[in-house]
Parts: structure tokens; C-alpha cells; sequence
């Protein structure tokens, strides 16, 4: 049962269990299951708000795949009436159509045929079940985006690499993004079946988020919320990282959230690189020496392993199996 429903003011909302018989006369009864998220996190964050909806999907694993009549969202206690675009297009390909509950009835209570509590992000799930939950929304969004691996080999059977830089605006940006990419796509252009694609994620919808990182084997991208995207990349595929000055000194366990997210994806994360001056509005700068060594042993890994594959036949694409 919960009680009022205020997106300001926290210390008026509240929820607890009740027996049918013991509802107020006043209460509204809200027919099937339903999804509450009560978490400290944000729901408009990109990462904040995945690592929050992850546990429902790990959970509905469990449950045979069930899918909620309707969410509530909790943020701080406070009601929240939307989930970001991102997200719930993600989790549209796993649960079906989203609805977020507004209550629009004023200050009656509202009680719950059924529903699923969530006090907690991915951080208390176990590692094998988030690698599960991982597993299962990238199939399940290339599947509803209708994409398709791309050739593993170039036509002198040469292994395919396709080397994505992520570029973004404002704080964290590169400060000379041009002069990277070159330097990227020199190093690349070494590698034979290596192509380079520069890409700005705020400018592609969805499913073409899903589309190029499907088809991504090195991602290289300063540290944000585009990152979350590699969520869309292959087991083994790799990922190289870059921080602004400051981030190293001060930036607590946030600076590590893409090397966990590397890591629950099954993926390889090359380290980062720390820019060690202060550059203007928070930039990223760049060491033409060591933005050419990095990626040239990334190259090389990706290589080898692609050969490997090659060597064992071809790579078999997992159905989208609920463990």
C-alpha cells in the first residue's frame, strides 16, 4: 500500500504491506504486478538508472520472465513520473511496453495486487548474475533493433576490426579531438581489416546506438555516460578510457564504474589515462607518444584473438536465454 504520492516533499510519502481486508475504504486497488524502484540513484542518470532497473530484470530472470503491469519509481523517496528515453527503450526490449504510474488521484492511499520491491542496485547482485542480466538485454536489444553481425573477415581474409573513438561535448571532452583521431586512425590504418569511426552518441537513436557498438571491437572514449553503451559490445571486445586532470585525485569509486560495467559485460578494460595537467572547463588533453603505444597494443591483442577466432571456425551467436 502506499501513501501519498509527492514528487517534492519526502517525508510525506510512505508504503508498507496490508492485508486486503485491512485497506482503507478510500483505497484505490491497482490490478497486477508492479514494479517499485525505491533507490537512492537517479532515474535520468544513464549508469545511475541502469544500475537500478538491473536487479528487476535479474529478478524477472528468475520469475520466468514476468512483466509488470505497471513502475513506480522512488528517487530519494520522492515519486518520479518518467524514466529516461535511453532506458526505457532498453528495458522496452526485455519487459514490452513501460508504463510509469503517475497517481493522478490525489492523496488516496493506493494498494498493490502484487509487486516487487527494489531497495538496492546491481552492486548487491552476485557477479554471475549480472554477467546473466548483461547477456540478456544486449540480445534482447539487438533482437528488437533487428541487427545482425557484420563479417569477422575483410575480403582478403584479413580479421575485421572496427575501432570506435566516442567523442562528447563540454566537461571531459577532448580538447583537440581532431588531432586524436588522427593519431587513432594512423595507428589503425597499420593494422590490416582495422577501421577507424569517430562517432558522437547524442546524435543516434537508439537502435543505432545498438548498431554500432554491436559491430565495435575497441572502443576508445573519454570517461561519461556514453560509455554505458558498451553494454551492446561483445564479450571480449575492449575498451580504452580517459579522465581530465582532477578525476584521479578526486573522483572516489565514480572514475571506476565503466571498468565494472567492463567487467559485468565480460569485456576487456585496457586500463585509463589520467590527463596530468589541468586543462580549461574540466578538457581532455593528449600525449601524442603514449596515445599511439596504447592502442597499438590493443590493436595487436585484438588481432591475435581474432585470428584465434577465425582459427576456431566461426563465432556462435548466443540465443537469448533466461538462466
Amino acid at each position: 500500500m502506499l501513501k501519498d504520492t509527492k514528487q517534492r516533499g519526502r517525508t510525506k510519502n510512505s508504503y508498507a504491506l496490508a492485508w486486503p481486508e485491512a485497506l482503507p475504504e478510500s483505497a484505490i486497488l491497482m490490478k497486477g504486478f508492479t514494479f517499485v524502484s525505491d533507490t537512492f540513484y537517479s532515474h535520468t542518470n544513464l549508469w545511475h538508472r541502469l544500475s537500478a532497473m538491473v536487479p528487476f530484470v535479474g529478478w524477472s530472470m528468475k520469475e520466468d520472465g514476468i512483466r509488470p503491469t505497471r513502475w513506480v519509481l522512488f528517487h530519494r523517496v520522492e515519486i518520479q513520473d518518467r524514466m529516461g528515453s535511453w532506458l526505457r527503450q532498453l528495458m522496452e526490449t526485455n519487459f514490452g511496453h513501460i508504463h510509469i504510474e503517475a497517481f493522478g488521484d490525489g492523496d488516496v492511499p493506493y494498494c498493490f495486487e502484487k509487486a516487487s520491491v527494489m531497495r538496492h542496485d546491481r552492486g548487491r547482485m552476485g557477479k554471475e548474475k549480472k554477467r546473466q542480466v548483461f547477456d540478456l538485454l544486449r540480445c534482447k536489444a539487438r533482437s528488437f533493433c533487428g541487427i545482425e553481425k557484420k563479417n569477422v573477415q575483410d575480403e582478403d581474409h584479413h580479421p575485421v576490426i572496427r575501432f570506435i573513438f566516442l567523442v562528447r561535448n563540454g566537461s571531459r571532452a577532448f580538447k583537440n579531438k581532431t588531432a586524436v583521431s588522427k593519431i587513432f586512425s594512423d595507428e589503425c590504418g597499420k593494422v590490416k581489416g582495422c577501421t577507424l569511426k569517430v562517432a558522437q552518441i547524442e546524435e543516434l537513436s537508439f537502435c543505432d546506438q545498438v548498431r554500432l557498438l554491436t559491430n565495435t571491437d575497441i572502443l576508445a572514449s573519454p570517461h561519461g555516460v556514453q560509455l554505458t553503451n558498451m553494454l551492446f559490445m561483445d564479450r571480449n571486445s575492449s575498451m580504452m578510457e580517459f579522465f581530465p586532470k582532477g578525476w584521479k585525485e578526486l573522483g572516489g569509486v565514480g572514475q571506476f564504474v565503466y571498468h565494472w560495467m567492463a567487467e559485468m559485460s565480460r569485456m576487456r578494460h585496457h586500463g585509463a589515462w589520467w590527463n596530468p595537467h589541468r586543462e580549461k572547463d574540466g578538457l581532455v588533453a593528449h600525449n601524442d607518444t603514449y596515445f599511439a603505444e596504447w592502442p597499438r597494443g590493443v590493436l595487436n591483442n585484438v588481432r591475435i584473438s581474432k585470428l584465434e577466432q577465425i582459427a576456431k571456425s566461426s563465432i556462435a551467436e548466443s540465443k537469448c536465454v533466461r538462466l
